[in-house]
């Protein structure tokens, strides 16, 4: 049959896919996603991933630089108790700003100029950071790398999403959290606890670089989103993209004929009066809430103050190895989410994740306030900061503990609500505020974590380190409520037919 006399048949599959019966519409479906090639895809996603290990690699950079910058010889660049909290959580700031502007760039650029624009950030902030000659040339590369990574963070899901497929979209959504895992296993690996790092403070810094660069450069063979296309009306643009992305000799003009049906039905600006309608404020509010929650667990600032925690806790090897350690059990869970995100759902693994978390925050809260001082290394007189400098002699096996605790909290959170919440932030929000929102969601996450990683070693010094591990368990408890009264599970699920479930409150669309 030649595509041309398939047209009817295109049009009646558009409307909503309910002129088709249900069995019928399945089965097309699924020999659809059977006939494509997905090498392309592949590349575009890898691509635009190498922005997310630049931003894990940013994002836990203080973790072994730090300790360096404690006992750095320079008063200009020594920190201190006051000025290393800012050193580790400036960078959240200044993604905050990132996701404000994507709220722009997403829509005025396009998603894949957006990724682009962020190297510029980035390799300025990592340059300041090389060069740095005093305290505010520190900071502000933290903030400008921050600012990337917020970019970043707003733009790569949506552009992910947008680029997929239905069959793959669950495993390609879990691509960014991998990436920027891996990146994070590598900054590891590279900067090392002192005495001795494998790269000085200053060459991370350079080493940040080329990813930055491998990224713009293969960026510019890759095509925008076609949904991006269809909304600026570049219609012929969207089919050769979308073509480049199926393969020419499969069926892509019914998916196209879908895409654009969906993309007529929607006004290019979003009013503030339609922000009352539950098609656009649910998804926005559960995408927010999910963001929000998802920093309130504490992930970031256990990732940032990794190695001092581990100091301090007294773990039985070098906290330099620990961080390792959990880095690569990091890499292994999100691996896991990304094969069985399609085959389990998201919403079963949200709830093992959140589940996971609540156990090992409150693991160890108990385990630091019970287990004597001489035993877990803590001291009331002794700051999270200043105990990174210290020797810490474990005095038995009760000390794995800790490092257990740490393991499973990141393997819970890399297996759902560190993937799966970027993934239903570019799922579940309409294509006419999907750029806005993101970048919506983006600035309440990171607002969220400037302010808990700001925070954090004031709290521990005043308080002991117990007690914002307590505080993360009973949010993971919050979690798992939330999960179940609140988030759609979207699984094999279009883009289209999960719009069309918000805009109809019908639940047969994502059955």
């Amino acid at each position: 049959m030649e595509r041309g006399d398939r047209q009817p048949l295109v049009r009646k599959s558009s409307s909503s896919y309910r002129t088709f019966p249900e069995s019928a519409a399945r089965r097309l479906d699924k020999e659809y996603l059977r006939s494509l090639h997905n090498k392309r895809l592949y590349l575009a996603v890898f691509a635009a991933v190498l922005g997310n290990f630049s931003f894990g690699f940013a994002l836990v950079y203080p973790s072994p630089v730090i300790p360096a910058l404690e006992a750095h010889p320079s008063p200009a660049l020594r920190l201190d108790q006051h000025t290393a909290p800012w050193f580790g959580s400036v960078f959240t700031l200044g993604a905050a700003a990132g996701g404000l502007s994507t709220m722009l760039l997403n829509d005025c650029l396009g998603r894949k100029l957006s990724i682009m624009f962020s190297a510029l950030p980035s390799a300025l902030g990592y340059a300041l950071l090389a060069g740095a000659q005093g305290l505010w040339m520190l900071l502000l590369g933290r903030v400008l790398t921050g600012y990337a990574g917020g970019v970043t963070s707003a733009s790569i899901p949506v552009y992910i999403s947008e680029i997929s497929h239905p069959g793959v979209r669950g495993m390609l959504g879990a691509c960014p959290q991998i990436m920027a895992v891996l990146g994070s296993l590598v900054l590891y690996a590279l900067g090392k606890y002192p005495p001795g790092l494998v790269l000085d403070w200053r060459w991370l810094a350079v080493a940040g670089e080329v990813p930055v660069l491998a990224m713009i450069l293969l960026l510019c063979f890759m095509p925008n989103s076609p949904r991006f296309l269809l909304s600026q009306g570049k219609e012929e643009e969207a089919l050769g993209s979308l073509c480049w992305l199926r393969g020419e000799d499969t069926d892509y003009a019914r998916e196209y004929e879908q895409i654009k049906d969906s993309v007529r039905k929607q006004s290019r600006r979003v009013s503030c009066a339609e922000l009352k309608d539950p098609f656009l404020y649910k998804p926005i509010l559960i995408a927010g809430v999910m963001r929000f929650l998802q920093q309130l667990s504490g992930v970031t600032c256990i990732l940032v103050y990794l190695q001092p925690i581990f100091k301090k806790t007294s773990v039985i090897l070098k906290p330099e190895y620990d961080a390792a350690l959990v880095g690569l059990v990091r890499l292994s869970a999100v691996a896991i989410a990304a094969v069985s995100m399609d085959k389990a759902g998201r919403k079963i693994l949200l709830f093992v994740s959140a589940g996971v978390m609540l156990a090992s925050n409150l693991t160890m809260g108990l385990y630091i306030h019970f287990v004597p001082a001489s035993h877990n290394g803590t001291a009331a007189n002794t700051t999270l900061v200043s105990s990174a400098n210290l020797s810490a002699e474990p005095t038995n096996y009760i000390t794995l503990i800790p490092l257990l605790a740490t393991m499973f909290f990141i393997m819970g959170y890399a297996m759902g609500w560190g993937p799966i919440t970027w993934l239903l932030m570019s799922e579940i929000l309409p294509l006419k505020a999907r750029g806005v929102a993101s970048g919506l969601c983006v600035v309440v996450s990171w607002l969220t974590a400037f302010t808990l990683t700001q925070f954090f070693l004031p709290v521990v010094n005043a308080f002991g380190l117990e007690v914002p591990f307590l505080f993360f368990a009973v949010i993971s408890a919050g979690n798992i409520f939330f999960t179940g009264c609140c988030v759609p599970e979207t699984k094999g699920r279009s883009l289209e037919q999960i719009e069309a479930f918000f805009r109809t409150g019908r639940r047969s669309f994502l059955r």
